[in-house]
């Protein structure tokens, strides 16, 4: 796992390698191991590289890394999880390796297959890659979105990186307010991709190449796999073999493939299904499983103490097992460091920060997390409160307009007494759009001009478009469970669990890995779900060692740890707006 920054003046102008280098070193906790940079003859490109070594832990696999041959040069952050078959096939073709690394997989296969190469890629990747003979960088990014990349373009240079942070450190860069970024912090609680704050920097959309050239400059993100695509094609496949085999095996291969590393890989685990599952078939696969939990030490032998579920599931599967026991002084303590290393606002990532913390002291520098199974298994309450919504609720004829009329009348009555979303329960019901927005929004759209200026609000919401842009997500696709997964995976999971995963691990210099969240694995669960209706609980039956019958029987439950509370305690800024929306608030706060 790394940081990767580049520069291309496709037009105009050379690099400034001062800007390009501090770009990269405001990263180096993504990749603590080492640096890299290069830059062209003619100094219209530059690529910086930050590295955390995972895989070839030897000087061969520094970056940027080039195709010697040809030219062609890469920075790369992720890990491609099928680089052994791949590396094969090219030996096959004749091509000679001189390292162990899948970064140079890339190389070699951009060479044979061009821009495609990215459709035989399984893994979680960005990268940017610049071939001199066509004078144009490549850029790419992996289909469920795991890794950020973010891109700045002025019109004549193309600048590129893991974070926003970095492309801020530009002087060039646009960092005006986007009302589209803040319009969405406050509606999701995070800020919806492709947008952040800054009207100058975007998100490379998930499952997206981009190609620059100095003949014609940058061209549109072009698609290459989507989750609602593979979905789409997952209800047209037949019931193929029997479920509960073919989804043990699909589980295995996914775990399997997530545990190539050169050093070693961890697990968090926690007392829920997910990890407790991927903790059962890791064993089943790799000799000595470590594993990692984070106690609190205001909860220890409580009904909210995880750990002795935690440690029972390490005991029956034999891993290396260690509790990592915090108190809440830990957490006021890394309240600032907490805050430097959210590159983007969020109400959510504490928990990741602190679990991946207490993974780092454990000496791990790769973990896996069970992210990824309530989207693929429906363990959300979405999942059943969404189509019931609307197939009641929305069935009325005309509720949309009716519904309008009447939250305008009835919300400053209902927020005094509940949930102001109920104010508009008939209006958003209609369809799966309106459904969802009620299920995740943090704030309502008639709320927004309470917390924004209501110009920027009418502003930011054109150019969201989000109504349109989920039902865009989940169009064409009629299976009621696989609509939620599209809507999950695209919206929640992507641009908030998953890019807080990210920079809350790399904060710490680890890198997190998510079986359950990959594309090659949604293709072959999806139509088991889709035709036999498989829950999480056939999840957690699929180890040949079972899990413990009550953790089975145990319902889901939410994070309890009230992170937010304590990593604020004893800051008189916050008294006066407690609660998860204060909370945004106060993160919103720090960020403009």
């Amino acid at each position: 796992m790394c940081g990767i920054a580049a520069t291309f003046c496709y037009g105009e102008g050379r690099i400034g390698r001062g800007e390009l280098v501090q770009a990269r070193e405001c990263m180096r906790a993504r990749g603590p191991d080492a640096s890299g940079y290069w830059e062209s003859d003619d100094r219209r490109v530059g690529l910086a590289h930050r590295r955390l070594s995972i895989i070839d832990l030897s000087e061969q696999g520094a970056q940027p890394m080039a195709d010697e041959s040809r030219g062609v040069q890469v920075v790369y952050n992720g890990e491609i999880y099928n680089h052994q078959r791949l590396r094969e096939e090219l030996e096959g073709k004749g091509y000679q390796f001189q390292s162990d690394t899948d970064t140079e997989v890339l190389l070699y296969l951009y060479a044979e297959h061009g821009r495609t190469f990215v459709e035989r890629l399984r893994g979680m990747y960005a990268f940017a890659l610049y071939d001199p003979v066509k004078r144009g960088l490549l850029m790419a990014r992996d289909p469920y979105g795991i890794k950020p990349l973010y891109y700045a373009d002025d019109g004549h240079t193309m600048r590129v990186a893991s974070q926003v942070q970095a492309l801020r450190k530009y002087d060039a860069v646009n960092t005006s307010m986007d009302p589209a970024g803040h319009v969405g912090f406050f509606l999701w609680g995070h800020v919806p991709e492709p947008h952040t704050l800054y009207q100058g920097i975007r998100a490379l959309p998930a499952g997206h190449t981009c190609w620059v050239d100095q003949q014609n400059g940058p061209e549109a993100p072009r698609s290459f796999a989507s989750v609602p695509g593979a979905l789409q094609q997952a209800e047209a496949q037949p019931n193929g073999r029997p479920p509960r085999p073919a989804l043990r095996e699909a589980l295995l291969d996914s775990v399997r493939h997530h545990l190539i590393a050169d050093v070693d890989v961890g697990l968090f685990l926690s007392a829920g299904l997910d990890s407790a599952t991927l903790t059962a078939l890791a064993s089943e696969v790799h000799d000595q499983v470590k594993t990692v939990t984070l106690g609190f030490e205001e909860f220890r032998g409580t009904h909210d103490d995880e750990v002795p579920g935690a440690e029972r599931i390490a005991e029956r599967y034999g891993t290396d097992h260690e509790t990592v026991w915090v108190r809440q002084d830990d957490f006021a303590a890394a309240h600032n460091d907490f805050f430097a290393a959210m590159d983007q606002p969020t109400i959510d990532g504490a928990n990741s920060y602190f679990v991946s913390r207490a993974a780092r002291e454990a000496g791990l520098k790769v973990a896996l997390s069970g992210v990824g199974g309530d989207e693929l298994f429906g363990g959300y309450p979405s999942f059943s409160q969404i189509p019931r919504l609307v197939s009641t609720v929305g069935s009325v004829p005309g509720a949309a307009t009716v519904g309008t009329g009447l939250r305008v009348v009835s919300e400053p009555v209902i927020k005094r007494m509940t949930s102001p979303k109920y104010a508009g329960l008939l209006e958003y019901s209609d369809d799966y759009a309106g459904g969802y927005l009620l299920r995740r929004g943090l704030y309502m759209p008639w709320e927004l001009p309470d917390v924004l200026d209501p110009d920027l609000v009418e502003e930011g919401w054109a150019a969201l478009q989000p109504l349109a842009r989920l039902r865009q997500t989940a169009d064409g696709i009629s299976n009621e469970h696989l609509r939620v997964t599209a809507l999950e995976s695209c919206w929640y999971m992507r641009s908030q669990l998953l890019r807080d995963t990210d920079w809350a691990s790399m904060a710490h210099s680890l890198e997190v890995r998510t079986p359950l969240v990959d594309h090659h694995l949604l293709s072959q669960v999806a139509p088991l779900v889709a035709h036999h209706g498989l829950t999480k609980q056939d999840m957690a039956r699929t180890p040949a060692e079972p899990l413990p019958e009550d953790l089975l029987d145990r319902p889901k439950s939410g994070f309890t740890v009230p992170v937010r509370e304590w990593l604020l305690q004893d800051r008189p800024e916050y008294e006066d707006a407690r609660g998860l929306r204060g909370w945004a608030q106060y993160v919103y706060n720090r960020h403009t």
